[in-house]
């Protein structure tokens, strides 16, 4: 591509008892006659752990050097303030983490780029499962994927499979496996990974699967080396326990719409599984609470037929009121086991799935947390399903490990129901409740985890330790857990001889891989046990997480990696951070946090005041992908429009919102930032529907363009649904949302991502987003629009101005008075509010973040006669004449 060529690109994955060590070798050659700059990115799963990276230009190397997340910021703030350095890692997808770094090599020369990331595989459905994302982006001579595992228990079955494997493909795939050794081999020539006969473009794009399960005479395997042991346990032919569940289930506003029928149609199939010894009841919330049943039901034919119709009935409207649903939940789990309903020998598991946050009755996170980990008592096990980006994770995350569950992000894609059902799948056979495996406590010095509340049909539970004397060769363990009908307890050993003997296989094992195993559970504990814990307490346990991943190095969210590059090149050092759930969500939903404001579809503003102490993350966009800075400071407040001028601005010390429509003409232009001090502008002009709506007192409008401009560079960005223009003077520069691109020039860079968004940074370091909404093109009546999101608005002068631009200030709010309004579900108060005394009503505004088509309710204070009292002057006050 533009003279540059890999020729060689090898995935290399040693896979030894579970733990996979892999290596992505890619090796590229400028065959320009000018210096070119070079990629390297790839794709790893989230749950892997960087170890090691190294670049190697014309014979020499500069490697990767993993340091203490602060000593690395130093290390590249310089570089950072000059704009020059870019994060290396950062969120992408589901399942998977991108890798970026880039170099600029001379004409001719070649450059090698060494990974190498490992993880521990974990058992579900049966098998182990290793993923491999497979995007070299261009034909590559020499392209190999190669898989070798050594099992000491034996392999009984081994299978790879790719989403972008043709028939043809299917051969290139070679796979043997006999004993305790596996191998998988994928060697596509050339030809083969064209997507036709003379086409340049390559076929190898998507994700490349190896699955395999091994071996078991016993429900143990104990293996010890060097001073280090691992215990596998997995019981086959136990009797399913049967379980008593409770589904907990938002059906606030925001629920509405398409979230809503991909929950209903899970429920109705996971209704299809639930067996016939299990008992199980739905709990609704949103402003009340409500239940199917008063009591937890048997599976009975006539029972599931009855769950079915309720299931279909159910709709979403008014607020979230999370604490009181798990409550009820957990009450009705109480009182069954109090009143002998449900069987002693039966696995209690809640699974709570929301779309939003507490909003109305107890809404304090830390409150709800505490009263539920009080309520459970360590008694059942309790499942968060966070839908969409709008939910707190960490909160989610927090309760459901302190509670022995977990939690899992279910994405608003057109599969968000087989995620829930997989969800389901994956803890619907409970096999023993209790498991405790018991080592002489004398003979060990560090071991993770090992007592289980469940052990799931499928799974596979993984306990590792360090022996006080390292020549140790020889462990008994006590194993206990609750069966369906009898306690389970037994006492396995494994002698020196066999120690012995599975050390003569050593040739196939990469280093010490069980202390590396080790190292890798006990910081993922660690780091998990870190969420819920505070103080002094969290002190040690970061102290403890971040010494391993020194030790061991491995790119944790405690380390990060900086890797040196040659000095001719401006970009002199990158980081490698491990991305943290927080920082997904925020990429993902810029608002769903306080510390953002948005307008939406009816020009849907929404400003939320920042309330983040004692630091605020913010976000600038580098080359490759963003890069984000913490520190503490005045508060930075985000903005943004996006609908049909509907304003909503959340006050997150109220944890509440108010919200008012703009009514006003398609073309008529609004003007909403304009900061007389950096010279910053922003109007957007309005379009309406294809067609008026004779029926309708109001018309639709929407922003059909936008102008941002700064006088200082002397820049004007026009942006619409069709085209993107930028003007620098007299120059103009044009694209299409068709296009990818990254143009950087003196202060500003401008990045198009193909049919999304366009972000644009510019002068003081204020930056915007703009989003692309499309609609269906033969849509008899509305047309694509624009959104407009507003990041680091703190650069913008204490004058800024415009309908968004005098939110990026605090404000205060106080209601009294509630009392019925016309509509009965929409009670009518008094607003003081900027020393006006407004009549106010309860309502509901779209908020089309999330789901540009459906959009989801926001529940605010609705501000009447467009937004008069609550804007500064009157709305036609911001109507201007032109774009600039």
């Amino acid at each position: 591509v533009d003279g540059l060529e890999i020729y060689s690109m090898k995935i290399d994955s040693k896979v030894t008892s579970r733990f996979a060590h892999n290596v992505i070798t890619s090796r590229a050659v400028n065959r320009g006659n000018v210096s070119k700059e070079v990629f390297f990115d790839v794709e790893l799963p989230k749950t892997a752990f960087i170890t090691n990276f190294s670049m190697t230009i014309d014979g020499v190397t500069y490697p990767g050097t993993i340091k203490e997340k602060e000593t690395a910021k130093k290390q590249y703030e310089k570089a950072v303030s000059k704009g020059q350095t870019a994060g290396l890692v950062k969120a992408s997808g589901r399942k998977t983490e991108k890798f970026t770094v880039s170099v600029n090599i001379k004409a001719a020369s070649k450059v090698t780029f060494e990974l190498t990331y490992e993880e521990l595989l974990k058992r579900q459905f049966g098998k182990y499962e290793m993923f491999i994302k497979v995007k070299p982006k261009q034909l590559v001579k020499d392209f190999e994927i190669e898989v070798n595992i050594f099992e000491p228990q034996g392999i009984t079955e081994l299978e790879a499979e790719g989403t972008f494997i043709t028939n043809e493909l299917q051969n290139t795939i070679k796979k043997t496996f006999s004993g305790k050794k596996g191998h998988i081999s994928f060697k596509p020539t050339l030809d083969q990974q064209r997507t036709c006969a003379n086409c340049s473009q390559s076929v190898l794009d998507g994700d490349f699967t190896v699955r395999y399960d091994v071996m078991r005479t016993t429900p143990d395997n104990l293996q010890i080396v060097n001073g280090y042991f691992v215990h596998f346990f997995a019981p086959t032919n136990l009797l399913k326990l049967s379980k008593n569940i409770i589904f907990v289930l938002d059906t606030s506003g925001s629920m509405s719409g398409r979230e809503m029928e991909q929950t209903i149609e899970a429920l109705l199939k996971i209704l299809d599984d639930i067996k016939e010894d299990d008992f199980f009841n739905f709990i609704l919330f949103d402003s009340e609470i409500s239940t199917w049943k008063e009591t937890l039901i048997k599976a009975t034919p006539e029972n599931l037929d009855e769950a079915r119709k309720f299931v279909q009935h159910i709709s979403a409207q008014g607020l979230t009121n999370l604490h009181g649903g798990l409550m009820r939940g957990i009450d009705i789990l109480n009182a069954a086991h109090e009143e002998n309903l449900v069987p002693k020998r039966s696995a209690s598991i809640i699974i709570m799935l929301t779309d939003g946050q507490p909003n109305v009755g107890v809404s304090n996170t830390e409150e709800i947390e505490k009263a539920v980990r009080k309520a459970i008592d360590g008694r059942y096990t309790l499942y968060n399903l966070g839908f969409g980006s709008g939910v707190d994770y960490g909160f989610l995350e927090r309760m459901a490990l302190e509670n022995k569950g977990l939690a899992r992000r279910i994405y608003p894609d057109s599969d968000a129901a087989l995620q829930l059902q997989g969800f389901y799948d994956e803890v619907s056979n409970p096999m023993l409740m209790d498991v405790e495996l018991n080592y002489p406590e004398n003979e060990i010095s560090d071991l993770t985890t090992n007592s289980f509340k469940h052990f799931y049909d499928g799974s596979e539970i993984v306990v590792a330790g360090r022996f006080v004397d390292s020549k140790q060769n020889h462990l008994s363990v006590d194993v206990r857990g609750e069966g369906a009908n009898e306690a389970l307890s037994y006492t396995t050993q494994q002698g020196a001889e066999q120690t012995a003997q599975a050390f003569q296989e050593q040739q196939y094992i990469f280093g010490e891989y069980i202390e590396r195993l080790w190292a890798y559970l006990t910081i993922e504990q660690l780091l998990e046990k870190r969420l819920t814990a505070t103080g002094e307490e969290k002190e040690n346990l970061t102290a403890q997480a971040l010494a391993l991943s020194l030790m061991y190095k491995f790119v944790t969210p405690l380390t990060s990696m900086v890797v040196t590059k040659p000095e001719e090149n401006d970009n002199e050092e990158g980081i490698a951070d491990k991305p943290t759930e927080v920082l997904n969500i925020y990429l993902k939903n810029l608002l769903s946090k306080p510390g953002t404001c948005v307008v939406y579809a009816k020009l849907l503003l929404i400003v939320k005041l920042i309330s983040i102490k004692p630091s605020f993350i913010t976000k600038s966009y580098g080359q490759t992908s963003p890069v984000y800075h913490t520190y503490a400071s005045q508060p930075t407040w985000y903005t943004s429009v996006d609908g049909d001028p509907h304003f909503i601005i959340s006050v997150p010390q109220k944890k509440d919102a108010i919200c008012f429509n703009i009514n006003e003409n398609p073309g008529m232009i609004l003007n909403l930032i304009n900061d007389p001090v950096t010279g910053i502008t922003v109007n957007g002009e309005l379009i309406g529907d294809k067609r008026t709506d004779s029926a309708a007192k109001i018309q639709n409008s929407y922003f059909g363009k936008l102008g941002i401009a700064n006088k200082q560079l002397d820049v004007k960005l026009t942006v619409t649904p069709e085209t993107i223009t930028i003007q620098n003077g007299d120059e103009k520069t044009g694209f299409t949302w068709l296009d990818s691109v990254t143009l950087q020039q003196a202060g500003l860079t401008l990045i198009i991502n193909r049919k999304k968004n366009l972000m644009l940074s510019m002068g003081s370091g204020v930056s915007f987003v703009v989003v692309l909404h499309q609609v269906w093109k033969k849509h008899p009546l509305h047309q694509d629009f624009l959104g407009l999101y507003t990041l680091k608005s703190d650069k913008l002068s204490e004058q800024t101005h415009g309908l968004l631009g005098q939110f990026f200030r605090p404000i205060d709010f106080t209601i009294l008075e509630i009392h019925p309004g016309s509509d009965p579900k929409k009670p009518d108060a008094t607003m003081i509010v900027k020393n006006n005394e407004l009549t106010v009503t309860r309502g509901w505004q779209k908020d089309y973040r999330r789901d540009p088509k459906h959009g989801v309710d926001i529940p605010c204070w609705f501000v009447h006669d467009n937004g008069a009292g609550l804007i500064d002057g009157v709305h036609t006050d911001y109507i201007v004449s032109s774009l600039f």
